[in-house]
């Protein structure tokens, strides 16, 4: 699939950016807990928004992602999207994302022409995540914050929506076994929230 073409599904599959506020008001879509028994806990969650931005490189469409310092208190070492929690001078969610993308790795707004919103997701250490879909110019290169990210890399598209790389893992927690997504690229281990948020982002574009 080449830009031009994924433009056109991406616009026509997500939710309008300026929608994400007011989509905010419900409950998420998406969850940690979608693949164990039981609910989701009722609780206060604290509002949150990435990006999944898409870069062109040689021909081939990639997503950006970060791997966390291992020194951080929460989700240390893991790789996600750019973003993080909204704050009070945030105009809205997708403003969050974009100020976070450019804490994090150096991409400026006018840098990323974002498409759309897609499934909030909740994670179980308490947040609610509205992922964001932007277009990231090509020549645009990382100047991660070691103080937050200890890398940043690429994944192609193509793999990250092939349903044969959408793993059903687990783990030991509390005694008991918990399932999460999982999409391991070569030597990134992209897993839980991250790998959940592209699995939904593959049920909108082609479920």
């Amino acid at each position: 699939m080449n830009a031009a073409d994924l433009r056109e599904l991406l616009t026509a599959r997500l939710d309008p950016v300026d929608a994400a506020a007011a989509a905010a008001a419900g409950a998420p879509a998406r969850s940690d807990f979608d693949l164990n028994e039981g609910d989701a806990p009722a609780r206060k969650l604290k509002q949150a928004a990435v990006l999944a931005g898409i870069v062109e490189r040689e021909g081939e469409l990639r997503v950006i992602f970060i791997e966390r310092a291992a020194h951080l208190s929460l989700h240390a070492g893991q790789i996600s999207f750019p973003g993080g929690r909204m704050d009070p001078e945030d105009a809205d969610l997708a403003d969050a994302a974009l100020r976070e993308a450019h804490e994090e790795i150096g991409l400026a707004r006018d840098q990323v022409e974002l498409i759309g919103a897609f499934d909030r997701y909740q994670t179980v250490t308490g947040y609610d995540v509205t992922p964001f879909v932007g277009f990231v110019a090509p020549d645009f290169t990382p100047e991660p914050d070691h103080g937050e990210v200890a890398d940043t890399f690429e994944a192609p598209f193509a793999f990250l929506m092939n349903p044969d790389n959408h793993q059903r893992q687990w783990r030991m927690w509390n005694g008991a076994r918990r399932y999460f997504y999982a999409m391991p690229y070569g030597d990134k281990y992209i897993w839980g929230a991250t790998a959940g948020m592209l699995k939904a982002l593959h049920d909108r574009l082609y479920g």
